[in-house]
């Protein structure tokens, strides 16, 4: 099942992140592809690449795969998240926890860019830390 933003979603974000760019311009891409965020996600991977997405496994659920590993286990970005949730309004904080995705993720050699970074996080906060981290997480078998 696809994840979407809705149109007043993604301009109350908007709106929150107006002055850091790349969130600007995931929000561009996302209401491009009427609040998708797998979509969006595959369409900044290309522009930012210059690799196609198209046809082969997805890379959305790659990097989702690989992030649950790195982010789930970081108390630090379950804590900004946490303190994120308790205040929705922040812009900072929202800011800081792309930024913070965008550090985690470096630091463990896979490079995200910010506007690629907000794409995930936006899913994070929609779906929850805690649905992201187990529900989401593939069948062990």
């Amino acid at each position: 099942m696809e994840t979407l933003l809705t149109a007043s979603e993604i301009k109350e974000k908007r709106q929150l992140l107006q002055d850091y760019s790349p969130a600007i311009e995931a929000l561009t891409i996302l209401e491009k592809n009427n609040g998708s965020l797998d979509a969006s996600f595959d369409e900044l991977w290309e522009q930012k690449n210059g690799i196609p997405t198209y046809g082969k496994k997805s890379l959305w659920q790659v990097t989702l795969g690989e992030l649950r590993k790195e982010l789930c286990g970081d108390d630090g970005f379950r804590s900004k998240v946490k303190e994120y949730t308790n205040n929705p309004g922040s812009a900072p904080l929202l800011t800081g926890l792309i930024v913070s995705l965008v550090g985690i993720a470096g630091a463990h050699g896979l490079p995200i860019d910010p506007a690629i970074a907000t794409i995930i996080v936006l899913y994070i906060i929609k779906i929850g830390l805690n649905i992201f981290c187990e529900y989401t997480q593939a069948d062990k078998k």
